[in-house]
């Protein structure tokens, strides 16, 4: 009984290890940006109050998906597709999110976002 529980253990412990590359390559994000708002806004399906969130490519070879977490990266609030957009010439040099209007009482929506040193940015899909 040993023998076997040993072997599979060992079993184990090399599928794990097998595993560990891929799932350490999953988490590629790129282009990490903290924004600071100083009102609450909205995303697809969720609202931010006012403070400091991490923006996020979720990869560079799928810039597509954007990923919107808190400043320490423990919660994430967002994981969503966004298409290209070229940065406006009327954007403010360190301007890095576009603000869509807001009915009264509510929040303004994120509209696009243009990560550090970038001519395209990504635009929210709602």
């Amino acid at each position: 009984m040993t023998r076997r529980l040993r072997t599979l253990v060992l079993g184990g412990v090399l599928v794990g290890l097998a595993g560990a590359p891929a799932s350490m390559h999953a988490d590629t994000l790129t282009s990490p940006m903290a924004i600071t708002f100083s009102q609450a806004v909205a995303l697809p399906g969720v609202e931010l109050a006012a403070g400091t969130y991490m923006f996020e490519l979720a990869s560079a070879n799928n810039n597509s998906v954007v990923r919107v977490s808190s400043a320490d990266r423990r919660k994430h609030y967002l994981l969503a597709l966004t298409h290209a957009v070229d940065r406006p010439a009327s954007l403010a040099p360190g301007q890095a999110i576009v603000l869509g209007e807001a009915a009264r009482g509510q929040a303004p929506q994120v509209q696009a976002w243009f990560p550090d040193g970038q001519r395209q940015g990504r635009h929210f899909i709602y």
